[in-house]
């Protein structure tokens, strides 16, 4: 209250700044035309808002002067200014809170490696009123919820695959028992349903009539129709994983990928 009426006795209130009345997205457009001044003026009336996303990902209360997650939200809001894009059609603070999140989780998971050297009760402190907080352990309560979080997401789009799947007569039992044994034919296999996934024309024959295009396919892979059919089931599911919203169930396929090859080279 006393900094506000000093600022209105010196005047301060009443200094117009190039900029004061234009939306956040119109302003970043600004600085992204070269204006350095008003980035540094843009990023200093946002502190406050960088320091209320920080503490609301942290869990605590964020001490701009002390904490190193707020000097790197604020580097991080610092990137969403450069990265922003108002063809996007998403308002700049969501799109720099989700980035100041993403920068956030960085820092969690490396101190987390750091952490599992050193008794978390190296880290214990005290706060404004002598209680004992430990940072470690709200970064590993953090990434434990992050973990709740793409767990709940992954059973989310296995039981969304499911139903897709039951669609075309296919349950999850049936694709471990067609589930090429060998190293070789499993990546041919996945190889083509991921160019099946990329061709939007077979894909509409593949959800529309609820058949594999063996036909189309047999002009695009040198593998025989006996081994198309036979790998149906196989082929299809690789398919809509990648064709469909399913990035954790992506992900899962390109880890198994990687562990075959490291199996194969050794």
């Amino acid at each position: 209250m006393i900094l506000v009426l000093l600022k209105r006795f010196l005047g301060k209130s009443q200094t117009h700044r190039p900029g004061d009345n234009l939306p956040p997205e119109q302003l970043v457009a600004l600085i992204q035309q070269g204006d350095v001044r008003l980035r540094n003026q843009f990023i200093t009336d946002y502190q406050p808002y960088v320091a209320k996303v920080t503490s609301r990902f942290c869990k605590r209360y964020i001490d701009p002067a002390r904490d190193d997650e707020f000097a790197i939200a604020l580097a991080a809001f610092n990137e969403a200014i450069n990265q922003f894009s108002a063809s996007a059609g998403r308002p700049f603070l969501s799109f720099a809170e989700t980035v100041i999140r993403r920068r956030l989780i960085d820092f969690v998971r490396k101190e987390q490696r750091f952490s599992q050297q050193v008794p978390y009760s190296s880290f214990d402190v005290e706060d404004d009123e002598e209680n004992i907080i430990n940072p470690v352990e709200i970064h590993q309560a953090i990434r434990e919820y992050e973990l709740q979080k793409d767990a709940e997401e992954r059973r989310s789009e296995i039981m969304e695959l499911d139903g897709v799947l039951n669609e075309f007569h296919i349950r999850f039992s049936d694709l471990v028992d067609v589930s090429p044994k060998h190293v070789d034919s499993r990546e041919a296999l996945v190889a083509i349903g991921i160019m099946l996934a990329g061709e939007s024309s077979l894909m509409r024959i593949l959800l529309s009539k609820r058949m594999l295009p063996i036909k189309e396919l047999l002009l695009m892979t040198s593998m025989s129709r006996k081994t198309l059919e036979r790998n149906r089931k196989y082929i299809i599911a690789i398919a809509i994983i990648y064709n469909g919203p399913y990035p954790f169930l992506r992900d899962y396929l390109q880890v198994s990928k990687q562990d075959d090859e490291e199996e194969g080279q050794s």
